[in-house]
Formats: structure tokens, sequence, C-alpha cells
């Protein structure tokens, strides 16, 4: 794999919509976990604070933290992409997010609705600094990031005995 190019522009965007979003934290969280289970309503099983409820509970700080981990990880990709033109996630890190992920079921369509949930998050919290180079930005990150995981998640499944 070539060396990925992720411009100063695209890890200005990324960092730019994220203070944004970052000014109402438990309103964008309730956004983005509403949009996941809208775009796939089977996955609330997977999530240990939405399998015993019906909505999206309010205030939920394991919701907001997961929510958070999501956003400030894909942030943290733009920046890495941009500077060193790979993922740097220590690898205790990924082993932790290859091993729950893993263990909750996830294969590879969820990451997609994950990606959907968070560019319709951006939409909704932008407003009219929203365009395709901000998704496009945001997209990419969270695309090498996500490989990341995945390729975690397949070489912590491969050593089951």
């Amino acid at each position: 794999m070539g060396e990925i190019v992720f411009t100063e522009k695209q890890e200005a965007l990324v960092k730019e919509s994220w203070e944004i979003l970052k000014q109402d934290i438990p309103k964008y969280s309730l956004h983005f976990f509403s949009q996941i289970l809208e775009i796939a309503p089977a996955a609330k099983d997977m999530f240990s604070f939405l399998r015993d409820t019906d909505e999206v509970p309010h205030n939920n700080p394991k919701l907001k933290a997961h929510a958070v981990k999501v956003f400030k990880m894909t942030c943290e990709t733009a920046i890495q992409l941009r500077e060193k033109g790979t993922v740097v996630v220590a690898d205790t890190t990924l082993q932790y997010l290859g091993s729950v992920h893993l263990k909750s079921g996830v294969l590879d369509p969820h990451f997609e609705v994950v990606k959907e949930a968070l560019v319709r998050t951006l939409k909704e919290g932008l407003g009219e600094k929203y365009n395709e180079e901000v998704e496009g930005a945001w997209s990419q990150a969270y695309d090498h990031l996500a490989l990341a995981i995945k390729a975690e998640m397949k070489q912590e499944d491969s050593q089951k005995p």
C-alpha cells in the first residue's frame, strides 16, 4: 500500500468540524446513535446501553463516551494521515478495539452503518458549513481507522484456539 495523501486542508476541515460538534456532545451523541438505529435497527443489541431499551437513552454516559470515541479517533486518524501518511493507533488500543468489536459480533457492514451515521451527524451539526469536501475528509479518515480495526479483528479471530 502506497502513501496515503491526506491534505492539510482535509485535516483542517476535520479538526474544525469536530470543534463545532464538541460544543454539544450530548446532543450529537444522541443524534449519532439515533441515526445508527434508524439505518440498522438490529444493531441495537450490539450496544450494552441500547439493548434493554426502546429508545436511545438521553444522558447515558456510556453512549456519550462511545460517540465521542468514534469522532475523536476519526479526528486523530485524520491528523496522523496528514502527518505520517498512515494510521497510528497504539497497539494496546487497537487490540482492545479489535477484541471488543469481535466479541460484540461486529461485521464489515456495521462499519458502513457507523460511517453513514457519522456523516449524517456532521450534516446535522455543521448546517451550512457542511459540504462534500468535509464529508470526503471525514470519510477517508474513518475508512482508514475502520481498516485498522478490521485488520486487528481478523488477526485476533485467527488466533482463536
